[in-house]
């Protein structure tokens, strides 16, 4: 990187910056050490069962791991995906009801430990469904039962076709040790977790980030580096000259436009890692508000927006999204594949035209809330520039983040913008964003559904039951493809893009495999690092 006085000054702030937090370059330059540059202030916990900060989940993945899992780099598109990891072979009953899962021996916790049993899996489980981060989900257990030291079984109240993506690949079902947990004690384990991961805990710290070290009694292959290094750099400039001065290896990148081009202009050799889709990114029309309850405004609105153009403005982390799914995913379609009348091309005209028909021939005016963070209010103001031509007046008041979702959680927004990663379960954004149960409240006490959608008209809540209750994966996925299709009718939610999770590393990191789609971690045990 050459460096003008500009980056030299940045530089020298960012060096000390970094100092701050015990980074040296020389230690970075370790090749048996892989540093990753976190978006975040401090790390909260490294219980899986407690990471409510998506940052935190880095070192989690490292240092835990769940009956099964698909494949490095990748989300797992169908159940028959799954590979074996802490259990090596499961069945489920013709109901979808039971699920029995052989567990793998030999398998040893961290620190000594001991090795893992079925008492470690049934206390897992138990803990996640009492008082885990996500337990909706995990509310369909009704129990999990210890067959001999090396069998478990999981009954469910109502058939789960999709069990191993909603609950056994669940951060919060990862395996921990009983007998640390209970040694340890609650408080303490909330930053001192014992997992089976390729890589275990050695420092936590809440001020600068977390240490870990290779796993020697791993079950399989063992990590080839030996240590990984999680350092908390919320500043994008400190982050970002880490990088590019070789101070830290990996960085969470920027999700705004034009940031990954101008990092490739700084340094070319630089390698961008991307989850496809990544978060989708929908908007919520508030059915209770005139005249959104109006279907021709809502029909005007899908044609003011142009969907591929803000993927565009995006690139390369934008994607479009024909529905509420990618179209790569089980229930999603292709935007050619859609009935015409569905497919809703950009056309300000046809917008203005069905504004006029609603019985605003001059348009409207309103008022939307819109979080500061890059990718909400850079995706909100490109879509407030394309409603401005179709005659939609969208007066954006940005807040800050934390401030943003509190009043979306109250009812307080018009278009409210929601950014969430989904694995390829399409029950799960119906569910969160669409269900007349998730229907947001005044008091802050409901849930995701800011459209009132299924209330304030009827909605896909029979349809989802339906789909909830399939005994066989086909019968799941025709119902879901029909619930995309409603949705596109009565439009109570907008699929604006996709915005791949990304990170950008080193030329001298290679992480083993290719990241082709997943959550916004990925693990590290098969990287290597030169010199």
């Amino acid at each position: 990187m050459a460096l003008t006085r500009r980056n030299f000054l940045e530089l020298a702030a960012a060096t000390t910056a970094l100092s701050a937090v015990g980074i040296g370059a020389a230690r970075a330059q370790d090749v048996d050490i892989l540093r990753m540059g976190i978006a975040a202030n401090g790390p909260r916990h490294s219980d899986p069962n407690l990471t409510t900060q998506g940052s935190d989940n880095w070192a989690t993945e490292q240092m835990y791991e769940q009956l099964v899992r698909p494949d490095d780099g990748r989300f797992a598109l169908t159940p028959d995906e799954y590979l074996p990891t802490l259990a090596t072979e499961w069945k489920q009953s013709a109901d979808a009801k039971v699920w029995t899962f052989k567990l793998r021996q030999g398998v040893q916790f961290h620190r000594g430990y001991g090795e893992m049993t079925s008492d470690d899996v049934v206390f897992s489980f138990e803990r996640a469904m009492k008082e885990g981060t996500n337990r909706t989900i995990l509310s369909n257990i009704d129990s999990v039962v210890a067959n001999g030291p090396y069998e478990v079984t999981i009954h469910l109240k109502q058939p789960d076709v999709n069990l191993l993506g909603t609950s056994i690949f669940n951060n919060n079902t990862s395996i921990i040790s009983k007998k640390a947990y209970q040694e340890i004690g609650a408080e303490k384990f909330a930053t001192d977790a014992v997992g089976t991961g390729p890589y275990e805990l050695v420092k936590f710290d809440p001020e600068t980030g977390t240490s870990l070290k290779r796993h020697e009694g791993y079950w399989g292959e063992k990590a080839k580096i030996a240590g990984v290094e999680c350092v908390y750099i919320a500043d994008t400039t400190a982050r970002t000259l880490a990088l590019l001065s070789g101070n830290v290896d990996i960085i969470e990148a920027v999700r705004a436009p034009g940031w990954i081009d101008s990092m490739l202009q700084r340094d070319s050799t630089l390698k961008i890692d991307m989850t496809s889709p990544g978060s989708f990114n929908t908007l919520h029309v508030n059915l209770t508000r005139a005249p959104f309850d109006d279907l021709k405004v809502r029909q005007a609105l899908m044609h003011a927006i142009d969907r591929p153009a803000v993927a565009q403005a995006l690139k390369p982390m934008g994607g479009t999204m024909p529905g509420l799914q990618p179209d790569f995913f089980p229930a999603g379609f292709k935007t050619e594949d859609l009935p015409p009348e569905l497919q809703y091309p950009y056309d300000p005209e046809k917008a203005k035209a069905l504004l006029a028909e609603a019985g605003h021939p001059n348009g409207i005016s309103f008022d939307a809330l819109c979080s500061q963070r890059e990718d909400y209010s850079s995706t909100m103001l490109i879509v407030q520039e394309q409603l401005r031509l179709a005659g939609f007046n969208m007066n954006l008041k940005i807040m800050d983040h934390t401030a943003y979702h509190a009043a979306n959680r109250s009812d307080q927004n018009t278009l409210a913008m929601h950014s969430s990663s989904y694995p390829p379960i399409p029950t799960q954004i119906y569910f969160q964003q669409l269900a007349k149960a998730s229907e947001v409240k005044a008091d802050g006490s409901g849930g995701g559904n800011y459209s009132h959608y299924g209330a304030a008209m009827p909605g896909i809540d029979d349809k989802l039951a339906k789909a909830l209750q399939a005994t066989d994966y086909d019968t799941y996925l025709a119902l879901c493809k029909e619930i995309e299709l409603q949705v596109l009718r009565d439009l109570p939610l907008i699929g604006l893009s996709s915005l791949g999770f990304t990170a950008v590393r080193s030329a001298r990191v290679d992480l083993g495999y290719p990241v082709q789609s997943g959550y916004a971690r990925w693990r590290f045990h098969r990287a290597t690092k030169t010199a």
